[in-house]
């Protein structure tokens, strides 16, 4: 079991994966400090001391950004899994000094449905995640032990 993490929508995605998905699209957007120290920044030579204003960091797809920001993007992770994914799954990372929250925004295109999705987390005690990561956590935990569910 993969628990949603960071993202809304995943119960879309779900269904919609029963059928054709197009495409999915990412943009992350997180402050710098929340970026800082990943293996893709560094194998890179990419700062984001001192941003003034929003930096693109990363292009590709859900696997590359897996393995180049392992401690941040659990969402795309979990978006992959549920819909077309790793390696079809698209994503943009912004270095982006105006954000105080991780925001992540999702447009999904299929052949039941087109929708988009946009998620401001407020970041945890670690700069890397949201708190409702936890949370989630907890939510699929108590799921699993309850006789109602609500949701796919």
């Amino acid at each position: 079991m993969v628990p949603t993490g960071a993202l809304i929508g995943l119960d879309a995605m779900i269904a919609a994966a029963e059928g054709e998905i197009f495409s999915v699209r990412m943009v992350t957007n997180k402050p710098p400090l929340g970026l800082k120290g990943a293996p893709h920044l560094i194998e890179n030579n990419i700062s984001v001391d001192g941003l003034t204003e929003p930096l693109k960091v990363f292009s590709g797809n859900a696997r590359e950004a897996a393995k180049g920001f392992p401690a941040n993007l659990n969402v795309v992770v979990a978006l992959a899994l549920a819909g077309v994914g790793p390696e079809k799954t698209h994503l943009e990372i912004w270095a982006d000094p105006t954000v105080v929250r991780n925001t992540h925004t999702i447009t999904v295109d299929s052949d039941s449905a087109k929708f988009s999705m946009k998620m401001e987390n407020i970041p945890s005690e670690n700069p890397k995640t949201g708190r409702i990561v936890a949370q989630s956590v907890v939510a699929m935990l108590r799921k699993m032990l309850a006789t109602f569910q609500v949701g796919t």
